[in-house]
């Protein structure tokens, strides 16, 4: 039977690591196995994706995309979600989180426009709809605009 003891390694499942420049007596030392002279030999001159003058091909393939680096990514709120709370409440990112319906916050939640809102409640998030704020608006709610 087989234990964590006595566990061996497979014959000829590992090679032994090649050892490089160790000296003359070991059959690779000197020009560690790199031949005399010419580029190949010299450890610095050969530079990472060099295809010996030709144009390499990181340059010969076409460049898209762009990617924005100040760009804000919200986590996403429908406003017919915003009714599983209490008439008259105030809603803030944490109570979003608490309640499960924001797994993690971006850079701050927005509220979207899908779904029905049917309770007047005070809204304090980073971001809004245009018609989800007027809708929060015309219960007579409120949306504040928080910078999170």
């Amino acid at each position: 039977m087989t234990s964590l003891s006595n566990l061996r390694i497979a014959p000829g499942s590992k090679t032994e690591k090649f050892r490089k420049g160790q000296g003359r007596g070991t059959g690779n030392g000197k020009t560690a196995g790199k031949g005399t002279k010419g580029q190949g030999a010299h450890n610095h001159t050969k530079k990472n994706g060099f295809e010996g003058g030709q144009l390499p091909l990181a340059r010969r393939l076409p460049k898209f995309g762009f990617k924005n680096v100040s760009r804000k990514e919200y986590a996403i709120v429908k406003l017919g979600d915003l009714d599983k709370f209490e008439e008259g409440a105030t809603v803030t990112t944490t109570d979003l989180i608490e309640k499960g319906m924001v797994k993690k916050e971006l850079c701050g939640v927005k509220i979207l426009s899908g779904g029905q809102l049917t309770k007047k409640l005070t809204v304090k998030v980073a971001a809004y709809s245009a018609s989800a704020k007027k809708a929060i608006e015309d219960l007579g709610g409120e949306a504040v605009v928080t910078k999170e």
